[in-house]
């Protein structure tokens, strides 16, 4: 469902990150789609770990937190590429970045394997709140 939600917000992701200013280090807009999808099967496994031993109220804290930075996901594809906020998308991904923070030992706790294959998801998002930055700083008449 989050992805749907942030799909519809990034329609015509591809023209407006197209014509955006970009460091010379940024991926070419064709490879986000590839590298989001493995990292929502691996969060959603992670997630599904986490609730497996004792259901929600065993991971109740863990996964609340988890709901939360899906919705900070799902939102910062609409604040950076339909209302054209970079100062807004980053503060999302920051708070989604935070969350990763927060989950990743909560995740451990209750699963290694769950607390690990989270921490893709946190080095990429970290990479796309520098991203996210830089862009925002390139472009002060569109962003």
């Amino acid at each position: 469902m989050v992805a749907g939600l942030g799909a519809l917000a990034s329609i015509n992701a591809g023209e407006f990150y197209g014509e955006l200013t970009k460091p010379s280090w940024a991926p070419p807009g064709w490879l986000f789609g590839p590298v989001w999808t493995l990292l929502y099967i691996i969060m959603a496994f992670a997630a599904w770990l986490a609730w497996r031993p004792q259901g929600y109220d065993g991971a109740q804290l863990a996964l609340s937190i988890y709901m939360f930075q899906m919705v900070f996901n799902a939102l910062w594809s609409w604040l950076f590429f339909s209302l054209h906020s970079g100062m807004w998308a980053l503060l999302d991904i920051s708070l989604l970045w935070i969350c990763l923070v927060l989950i990743i030992p909560l995740f451990w706790k209750i699963s290694i394997l769950a607390g690990l294959l989270m921490i893709p998801y946190l080095f990429w998002v970290s990479f796309a709140a520098i991203l996210n930055y830089s862009i925002w700083k390139l472009n002060p008449g569109i962003l």
